[in-house]
């Protein structure tokens, strides 16, 4: 695979662009470069490195990375080990899923910056001499011929870079510039909540098991990076100007309350500067295709935090479509009926999962922050009794609806 910088010449012959490089553009250049299609991704920046990108590697990815050979090396990146998922609602700890039951390869949740992840894959792929991942590459104009969409326009250091693709596939996100471009139609789920994002230190030798906090009408999800505890703080949609309304102080004391863990470092957020907002959303496209065209992750359906399982949807929609058009890039690429059964097949975990995020955010999580008193619902509390169930709950976070595996092939160098 090359990783430099685009070339000085002005366009590019390939048979599928891929346009963003986080999970699913990363993982799909993966897959079809090892299946022999020239493939190129284009990734805006001149690296991985987004503090925003989800961190959980969930068994269904894990299992993915076996059947590419890629898990021995992959579990050597730095990186935490979660089988059991609690949350401490006011002083009452509840186990709500615990991995340890599911009959998989990995029965835990990978806590690995997401950065990591990707500059894996990127590495793992440069043996492929049909993929070229191209950083500081920006695709800022989708090509079309009539209503076929015929590659991109690139920004690069060098100037304008035309690609001619057989297929573009925009992996560029929930904000995708390649989707509106190209006039796919959004479906709004909605969201009650949205997510401050800093981080604070984490005291030498702490060990918290806890993975979310609710009380008094707040709630906050710790990851453990190691040296520090990166938090998601959920407010009320639009509520951002309200908390800082109220002070630093006051949202410093609210952090203490809910993660008396965070205590000693929670000075680590000096100002508002340090707080990043992240708008919530839910939504998934009408229409995943069009000639030419293909919207996969989160430029298809935009998740909620909730069960953080964005990373493997996107990587799912990844192995799913290498499965059905590795071989379907015959002159001229997939057409549009090969493009739309990547919809078929995808779309119905990806409605039942989002029919179960929206589920816990109504039930459980927007109740959480409007109430000052909140007791665990009843059936959380029965989950938390019962290991049969938290087995059931962890397969629908760690295995998800409708897990894929890799059938495309690796085609020999010649």
């Amino acid at each position: 695979m090359v990783d430099a910088a685009p070339d000085s010449s002005s366009s590019l012959n390939v048979q599928c662009c891929i346009v963003g490089g986080g999970p699913a553009g990363m993982m799909l250049g993966y897959l079809l470069g090892r299946a022999g299609i020239k493939t190129v991704v284009l990734e805006k920046h001149a690296d991985f490195f987004r503090d925003f990108r989800g961190d959980t590697v969930h068994p269904s990815t894990l299992k993915v990375m076996q059947e590419l050979g890629l898990l021995e090396d992959f579990l050597k990146v730095p990186h935490d080990e979660v089988a059991k998922l609690n949350a401490l609602f006011g002083t009452t700890s509840i186990r709500l899923a615990d991995l340890s039951r599911l009959d998989t390869v990995c029965p835990f949740i990978a806590f690995m910056p997401q950065w990591d992840f990707l500059n894996f894959l990127d590495d793992k792929g440069k043996r492929f001499y049909n993929l070229s991942v191209r950083k500081n590459a920006e695709a800022v104009e989708l090509l079309k011929n009539g209503d076929r969409v015929t590659g991109v326009i690139a920004k690069t250091q060098n100037g304008p870079l035309r690609i001619n693709a057989d297929l573009t596939v925009a992996c560029d996100g929930r904000h995708s510039l390649m989707r509106e471009q190209a006039g796919m139609n959004v479906e709004d789920i909605g969201a009650p909540m949205d997510v401050l994002w800093f981080r604070v230190g984490k005291p030498q030798g702490s060990n918290d098991s806890v993975f979310a906090r609710i009380q008094s009408g707040q709630m906050m999800v710790m990851l453990d990076r190691t040296t520090y505890w990166q938090c998601a703080y959920v407010i009320a949609k639009n509520g951002f100007e309200t908390v800082k309304a109220k002070g630093l102080d006051e949202f410093h004391d609210n952090i203490v309350k809910l993660a008396p863990i965070a205590r000693e470092h929670i000075g680590d957020v000096k100002s508002w500067d340090d707080v990043k907002l992240l708008s919530v959303k839910i939504d998934r496209l009408t229409r995943w295709a069009r000639q030419g065209f293909l919207c996969i992750g989160d430029a298809a359906h935009a998740m909620s935090p909730v069960g953080g399982v964005g990373v493997n949807l996107a990587v799912q929609d990844a192995v799913a479509s290498a499965n059905l058009l590795f071989d379907k890039f015959g002159p001229g690429g997939p057409s549009l009926a090969n493009l739309d059964t990547v919809q078929d097949r995808r779309l119905f975990p990806v409605r039942a999962t989002q029919a179960i995020q929206v589920f816990v955010q109504n039930k459980l999580i927007n109740r959480a922050i409007s109430d000052k008193q909140f007791d665990p619902p009843l059936p959380v509390r029965i989950i938390g009794m019962i290991p049969f169930l938290q087995g059931l709950t962890a397969r629908a976070i760690g295995i998800g609806v409708r897990p894929e595996h890799v059938h495309s092939i690796e085609a020999k160098r010649v």
